[in-house]
């Protein structure tokens, strides 16, 4: 029996939460259309558009020998090699110094990205930027100065370069349907939210079995709310008025 009195308070309880969830779904939706409102107007006015561009080097090229590689491994581990050298300082370093950068190379390097697929000797760098053409210049210019600082370093033939970027026509981030979402649900959840802590929180008597909930006393009796009645009998002492009016008349 406690088991079945305990279901039937949390039955109780999510009904609540519904019907007031539902009489204030105009408020919620109001909120998800302001907080999605928001999230556009923000990332369409406040956030600046990146652009990335992309080149590729292979890692291992015909006059690569096994013996100019004699203490390394061939393969990933090389390629884990070279990507760690082409984001030194002094690789970084050169590149802003050539391209006259407005930046130093810790914020050059926080804008690249190295990537090497899987079994595969080929290493991509990617550059996001937030002008498309100079996206593509920076992403060139490393390619071209790490290859030679790899060449250098490891007494090896440089890696070559196979695809030189490409201005990029689209913008990567931000993304505005993303964060219009994002803004939505934000929204959704905020007001749905408030509305459940205000009914969890709310503990005025209602009805008869708030009384036994909150107070744990049965009720002996009960005034039944007869506005229809009362507003019914107030109709017809008004009509009754007005035919003794219209009887006088006559």
């Amino acid at each position: 029996m406690g088991k079945t009195h305990d279901d039937d308070e949390i039955e109780i309880d999510l009904r609540e939460l519904f019907f007031a969830l539902k009489k204030r779904i105009v408020v919620i939706l109001a909120a998800l259309l302001i907080g999605a409102a928001a999230a556009g107007a923000y990332t369409q006015f406040l956030v600046t558009p990146m652009y990335s561009a992309s080149s590729m080097l292979l890692v291992l090229t015909k006059e690569t020998t096994l013996s100019s590689l004699a203490d390394l491994q061939i393969g990933s581990q090389l390629t884990q090699d070279y990507s760690m050298l082409l984001t030194t300082r002094t690789v970084m370093q050169e590149v802003v110094d050539n391209l006259e950068l407005d930046m130093t190379y810790e914020e050059l390097e926080e804008c690249i990205t190295i990537s090497y697929p899987d079994d595969t000797r080929i290493m991509e760098i990617t550059v996001e930027y937030p002008d498309p053409e100079m996206a593509k210049t920076i992403v060139d210019e490393v390619a071209s100065v790490g290859a030679d600082f790899i060449g250098d370093q490891m007494e090896v033939v440089p890696p070559k370069v196979v695809e030189d970027g490409e201005v990029p026509e689209h913008q990567t981030s931000p993304s505005l349907k993303k964060n219009i979402a994002v803004g939505g649900l934000a929204g959704f959840v905020l007001a749905a939210g408030i509305v459940v802590l205000l009914t969890i929180m709310d503990d005025t008597i209602k009805s008869e079995e708030d009384v036994e909930r909150y107070l744990g006393m049965s009720t002996l009796a009960s005034i039944p709310d007869r506005k229809d009645y009362i507003s019914g009998k107030t109709k017809k002492k008004t009509t009754n008025k007005k035919r003794k009016h219209r009887r006088k008349r006559k």
